[in-house]
């Protein structure tokens, strides 16, 4: 499968597998024109349940029903073409090939190569703080094809960071900012404006960043810029720093909404 399956589908195949329930791996082989998904794209099947998407509407509706159909029948495999246009009431005009077959161990097992695989393709954020927004950041980062890590030197507070695939590390966040691998995306949102302007003088002055985000206001931008440049640190670079994070057109200032925001940034950043 493609790096576009970011659904986590091996834990819910385990389960099933353990449970003696049957399921079968329903995947998008094959994605002609306008389509909701990619190729590569899976979902799981049981009678009773799905687990992921291929992209909801009317053919992944016929998946779904091929699939238990398969099941049911004790089928192994089966191959379902769908036009997505006219023929089928949307406007889309493209056209997908489903490949459906009973899972099975073998099915377990590629799963988790391919989730492992993927995991390690995805793209690095860098969490500094684990106080109300930098965990906010974290639950809103989890479900998404990114690898998150939360630094802090607090242990009660890292302890607080929800998200089953964020890894959560009790340390210093100017020692982190300074192995950091170039390409990563970075958050800062620590409980020290001392701290966030080390961590930050350090990013900027390597500048190998994907993306430098500082929690704070157009007047804390502006102080950090001066003393910055008082450092003699790159104007290009000081240029990339985004403060505030997630923008300035939507005020609000609830941690969720913040990290919403700022969440679109990171994928924009990656994307562009």
């Amino acid at each position: 499968m493609s790096a576009d399956s970011s659904e986590a589908l091996a834990e819910a195949l385990a389960t099933a597998l353990a449970a003696g329930e049957p399921a079968a791996l329903v995947a998008l082989s094959e994605a002609r024109g306008s389509t909701p998904r990619a190729a590569g794209t899976a979902m799981l099947v049981m009678p009773e349940r799905v687990a992921g998407t291929i992209g909801g509407g009317t053919y992944e509706w016929a998946g779904i029903a091929r699939a238990r159909a398969l099941l049911a029948a004790g089928e192994a495999e089966a191959i379902l073409r769908r036009p997505l246009g006219p023929e089928t009431g949307q406007c889309c005009g493209g056209h997908v090939t489903l490949v459906i077959h009973r899972a099975d161990a073998g099915t377990l097992a590629a799963l988790r190569a391919s989730e492992a695989e993927s995991a390690a393709r995805a793209p690095l954020v860098m969490i500094y703080g684990a106080g109300h927004v930098g965990r906010a950041l974290a639950l809103a980062l989890d479900p998404l094809p990114l690898r998150t890590r939360i630094i802090d030197d607090r242990p009660e507070e890292v302890a607080r960071v929800s998200g089953a695939r964020v890894a959560r590390i009790v340390g210093s966040a100017s020692a982190a900012a300074e192995a950091a691998l170039p390409g990563a995306a970075h958050v800062v949102v620590t409980h020290s404006h001392a701290l966030d302007s080390l961590i930050c003088a350090s990013l900027l002055e390597a500048n190998t960043f994907a993306y430098l985000g500082l929690i704070g206001s157009a007047t804390k931008r502006a102080t950090f810029l001066g003393a910055f440049r008082a450092m003699g640190l790159d104007e290009a670079a000081l240029a990339r720093l985004v403060c505030p994070i997630g923008g300035t057109r939507v005020r609000d200032k609830r941690p969720a909404v913040i990290a919403a925001l700022a969440a679109a940034e990171l994928l924009a950043a990656f994307a562009s």
